[in-house]
């Protein structure tokens, strides 16, 4: 893996393929299919950013790179996707092999370029959309985690409130000793409707022709300010509100819900900064606390006699609102990546409030997702102040990116699975097989940060090569990824990240296939394309898929005699992976049993998002063994990990567990820890909270802690992810261990049955 990381840490690119096979048969036959995750804005300290426009080609607009053909004697460079021939212009006319722009050095295969011109003179705007349909207790911590955030925001950010409940109301933050708030019925409404009904145009008649959208079309500066003011600005009268929300003063019968119309309040959030800010980094955060029974989105009757749709009325199709909700966020989400703006959720409550639905949203925008039992719970509220933090772990939020994807011609994009919208610029680098946000070569990203991270899936189309000519002609696949965004210091930069990947094709290619094949990045590719088949396919089968793969990959790539189980071996290349097929066919991307569709469609959103390290831990969480006998210690993902004498700590990326073996649960409730002579004890107790703490400290959403011991009701959270190596019908396990409740396949013999298919 180390080599593969050297990658990431030089470009941000993993891929399953480090080398690739060459022509469609042979990637057919590759089964895991050719793909990369990138994470465009991952930060390098030692890259350069250069303070002038990129030089491009003429012919296919890629960006000069290490990898063109420089002739230095005629200022000539060619182009290594299409192989144009193109003149340096006359600032670059004192070039020479010992004179070399940063763009052509060897090591800076990923650079910025800083135009110095363009910086956005709009600072980024917050619009808070507030639900006020909770009981007293939850508005109480929202209010103050609310006013918490509106402390951080950057003094020069523009900030604007909009709460709802029966109605929408928007705020009037500017010139007002007397507070103005704006109310609108939960229905549907148009951007007209809008600007009129909030005097818009008191003051100068409105345009007749043209959209109205901003100061440049005829709004002026000062109706744009009743609702979006710097924070240094409206702190005080922000603060003024939100001190005396109340709950939504509309009576609900007992056998009903809330009348809720988050639709309605998020598009006019959208209606209200496409007139006021378009084009500009503006963020809508909404955060709700129940489900939506009114207008536009709603999600569930207000008849408490009918339950919230699950994943088995999704599967029978017999949720009344689903399509209807979706198709509706689908508008929005349509509409907020025409603005450039961005959709980021905040859901608390115990049930669910829409998340399934409002994901394409939110999902296109790049939007931000938190989902928690409360708005009490350190999982919204930290989260909450990660967002604004400033320090190291800050998230570098960035805005209105657009990422762009060039390759050599016999490579094509099938799509990308991630959070971004299709630009649907087509051309014929485009397959006819789409996946994800495909029939295109560009992205809209309206929000990105350091994290965020793209899993583009290719095809090579190149048919046979010719004997003889094959390996000796140029063997070099190449790719680029162009990502033009807005900088949070308001500058436009555009980083451009150049890889060349060596190609094999024929007999004798498998070893060097196996050489460059990287089984965690093959992993995490295949649980977004799970995800995403399993969403988009009506009769998809995600666990027999996975099974054929990878008994397919194994008779392709494994070391056995025909019809001899016991022969069968991998190379320490693929040895992990069917281990990480184990834990992906039980986790929680594919098992949707137990969970809401809220929480399946919460925990894909985040898969589809993360880098490969942090994804890796979602599919197989690591765990870590503290002992009297040594330090800390990586333990294996199994029941047998479990002793009395022993603390461990799993991390499954959305949970962190502390789980104290009997014994030393005993130890602790009988209080040695606090007593001199057994130092050594109570250093062992904290040891694994200072290790979650910092795991905790560094992570977006923040996950939640569970602290249990043994055979405690919490315990469930630990046995729920282990391999059931002991079961209740398996023999007694070593003395002070555990057995786990369950008919499951244990990984023994999960990968018995994987040898016996594979060699036959």
């Amino acid at each position: 893996m180390a080599e593969f990381m050297d990658l990431e840490t030089q470009d941000a690119v993993r891929m399953p393929w480090n080398v690739l096979p060459g022509t469609k048969a042979e990637a057919a036959n590759c089964v895991v299919p050719i793909a990369s995750i990138y994470t465009p804005l991952k930060p390098f300290p030692s890259m350069p950013i250069l303070p002038y426009s990129p030089l491009r080609c003429r012919n296919c607009r890629s960006v000069l790179n290490p990898f063109s053909i420089v002739d230095f004697v005629s200022k000539i460079w060619i182009c290594p996707f299409c192989l144009n021939r193109n003149h340096f212009p006359p600032h670059y006319h004192s070039i020479s092999d010992d004179n070399l722009p940063a763009e052509l050095f060897p090591q800076y295969t990923t650079i910025e370029y800083e135009s110095p011109s363009e910086k956005s003179t709009v600072p980024p705007v917050f619009l808070f959309v507030v639900d006020t349909c909770m009981i007293e207790e939850e508005i109480g911590f929202l209010k103050s985690a609310l006013s918490q955030a509106v402390g951080l925001v950057p003094e020069n950010a523009l900030v604007g409130l909009i709460t709802f409940g029966t109605f929408v109301s928007v705020h009037e933050l500017g010139y007002g000793q007397i507070p103005k708030v704006y109310v609108f019925r939960g229905k549907e409404v148009t951007k007209d409707q809008v600007l009129e009904q909030m005097n818009f145009f008191m003051k100068k008649p409105k345009p007749t022709t043209g959209v109205i959208a901003g100061v440049r079309d005829g709004l002026s500066q000062e109706s744009i300010s009743r609702f979006l003011l710097p924070a240094s600005e409206c702190e005080f009268t922000l603060n003024s509100v939100l001190e005396e929300l109340q709950k939504d003063s509309w009576p609900v019968a007992a056998d009903q819900r809330a009348t809720r119309c988050t639709g309605a309040a998020l598009s006019l959030a959208a209606h209200l900064l496409g007139a006021c800010v378009p084009g500009s980094g503006a963020r809508i955060m909404a955060f709700i606390g129940g489900p939506s029974t009114e207008g536009p989105g709603a999600i569930v009757s207000k008849k408490l006699s009918e339950p919230i749709r699950s994943h088995k009325d999704l599967d029978k199709d017999s949720a009344p609102y689903y399509h209807k909700a979706v198709k509706f966020y689908e508008g929005l989400s349509k509409q907020l990546v025409h603005q450039g703006h961005v959709l980021d959720l905040f859901a608390c409550a115990l049930d669910q409030v829409g998340v399934a639905e409002l994901k394409v949203a939110v999902e296109r925008t790049g939007g931000l997702v938190v989902l928690a039992e409360s708005f009490g719970h350190s999982v919204f509220k930290d989260s909450l102040k990660h967002i604004f933090q400033s320090d190291d772990h800050d998230l570098g939020l960035s805005s209105n990116g657009i990422f762009e994807v060039n390759c050599s011609k016999d490579i094509k994009i099938q799509g990308v699975i991630g959070p971004c919208a299709s630009l649907e610029k087509k051309g014929p680098l485009c397959s006819e097989n789409v996946v994800g946000q495909g029939n295109t070569t560009a992205w809209k990203m309206c929000g990105l940060d350091k994290a965020t991270s793209l899993c583009l899936i290719f095809d090579i189309v190149k048919k046979e090569t010719p004997e003889g000519i094959g390996q000796s002609a140029n063997n070099q696949f190449y790719f680029q990824f162009l990502t033009y965004y807005q900088h949070n210091s308001g500058q436009m930069r555009l980083r451009a990240t150049t890889l060349s990947r060596r190609w094999v094709a024929g007999p004798g290619s498998t070893q060097d296939l196996i050489a460059g094949f990287d089984q965690e990045a093959a992993a995490v590719v295949l649980a977004r394309l799970v995800s995403f088949k399993m969403e988009a396919e009506a009769e998809f089968d995600p666990i027999r898929w996975l099974d054929k793969l990878l008994i397919h990959l194994c008779s392709r790539f494994g070391d056995y005699q025909k019809d001899s189980p016991s022969s069968f071996s991998l190379s320490p290349r693929f040895s992990i992976f069917p281990q990480f097929i184990f834990h992906l066919r039980r986790c929680q991307f594919v098992q949707v049993f137990n969970n809401s569709p809220d929480e399946t469609a919460y925990f894909r959103m985040i898969l589809n998002r993360e880098n490969v390290a942090n994804s890796v831990v979602m599919i197989q969480p690591s765990l870590i063994s503290y002992s009297f006998h040594s330090g800390p210690e990586p333990a294996l993902l199994d029941v047998a990990a479990i002793a009395a004498d022993r603390i461990l700590l799993l991390d499954s990326y959305f949970t962190i567990v502390v789980f104290h073996g009997s014994t030393v649960a005993q130890w602790r409730n009988a209080g040695y820890h606090n007593q001199p002579e057994h130092e050594v004890f109570a250093q062992l107790l904290k040891a694994p909270r200072d290790d979650a703490d910092a795991i905790i400290k560094e992570r977006f959403p923040v996950p939640r802690l569970v602290i249990c011991d043994q055979h405690g009701s919490q315990a469930r959270f630990l046995l729920a992810k282990l391999n059931p190596s002991a079961t209740y019908n398996s023999a007694s396990p070593a003395s002070g261990g555990d057995i786990i409740f369950t008919d499951d396949v244990s990984f023994e013999v999960f990968l018995d049955h994987l040898q016996r298919l594979a060699v036959q």
